[in-house]
């Protein structure tokens, strides 16, 4: 899916008590476990947090200040892994954090930090089953681009 952000991107609305951070080494092991939750939930998995951790931070499109981190009184609840080729690479909410806009608040965030970079559109990929994510995704702008088989 595509945002192409020569249109408005409206302004984040961060539910009360959310904290916004960039990725650091020592969050990692937080950052792993909830892509885990998010992966189980919208179908994939994410390697062991050894090799995930070596791929994500050896990338070389790795940006840690591309990976949004929004944290609340008890821990991280929502992560936008973001690549520098104006990519989302994840987009995770905590399930207890579900249903408060926090993903919206993230997915808009990184729009508008790729706008400032002066991209002209911002892309992820996901599966069509994942109507929860599809429906975000849609509702902030974005549209499909390419549709690929998902392997069986």
């Amino acid at each position: 899916m595509r945002r192409n952000l020569a249109e408005d991107v409206p302004h984040a609305t961060w539910p009360n008590g959310i904290e916004l951070t960039e990725y650091r080494p020592e969050l990692a092991e937080a950052v792993h476990h909830l892509m885990e939750l998010g992966y189980r939930d919208g179908g994939g998995r994410v390697p062991a947090l050894e090799v995930w951790q070596q791929r994500f931070e050896a990338d070389p499109e790795y940006d840690p200040t591309l990976c949004f981190i929004a944290l609340d009184a008890e821990g991280i609840v929502g992560v936008a892994q973001c690549w520098t080729s104006a990519y989302i690479k994840d987009l995770v909410v905590h399930p207890r954090a579900r249903g408060l806009g926090l993903g919206r608040a993230l997915l808009l965030h990184t729009f508008k930090v790729f706008a400032q970079r002066r991209e002209g559109f911002v892309d992820l990929k996901v599966r069509e089953d994942n109507l929860r994510a599809r429906g975000l995704y849609e509702s902030a702008g974005m549209y499909v681009v390419r549709r690929e088989p998902v392997p069986v």
